[in-house]
């Protein structure tokens, strides 16, 4: 092969931001380094707010008010969400790095499948993705409900 060939073969940059050809555990693992960096974001922003109440209840009643219009609510969901899936998805991880759940080691032929990645993990990854839009549905019933 000579070297413009070698050169026409590589996808680039769209290989590596193209999502389908990962698995679930490739996609898992994004979502909990995304979720876990939007939740750092969050706790960051949440020392902030509190800490208003050290200038007096006018400094927090301003603070507070931020959260309280339709964008506010829209961070506090996608928060809400954020927390569930990272939460039961790192608990996945716990049994995963214990070996439950995990299938049995398999020789790694092309196109590498990941054989550890049983029904099992799936369908952890999955109840992750449902408890926490369930969890959003529910904050958004909240926030967004009538009094």
């Amino acid at each position: 092969m000579t070297s413009l060939e070698d050169r026409n073969n590589r996808e680039g940059l769209r290989a590596w931001l193209n999502p389908s050809r990962y698995g679930w555990e490739r996609i898992s693992y994004w979502l909990q380094r995304l979720t876990g960096v939007g939740l750092l974001g969050y706790f960051i922003g949440h020392i902030y707010e509190t800490s208003s109440l050290t200038r007096g209840p006018d400094a927090w009643q301003a603070m507070l008010s931020l959260t309280q219009t339709p964008l506010g609510h829209m961070i506090l969901i996608l928060v809400i969400g954020m927390s569930t899936y990272h939460s039961v998805n790192g608990i996945r991880l716990i049994f995963a790095h214990g070996g439950k759940g995990l299938g049995k080691p398999g020789r790694p032929d092309y196109p590498y499948d990941a054989v550890s990645l049983n029904y099992r993990q799936r369908s952890g990854i999955w109840v992750a993705l449902i408890l926490a839009a369930v969890a959003m549905l529910y904050g958004a019933m909240v926030l967004f409900g009538e009094d």
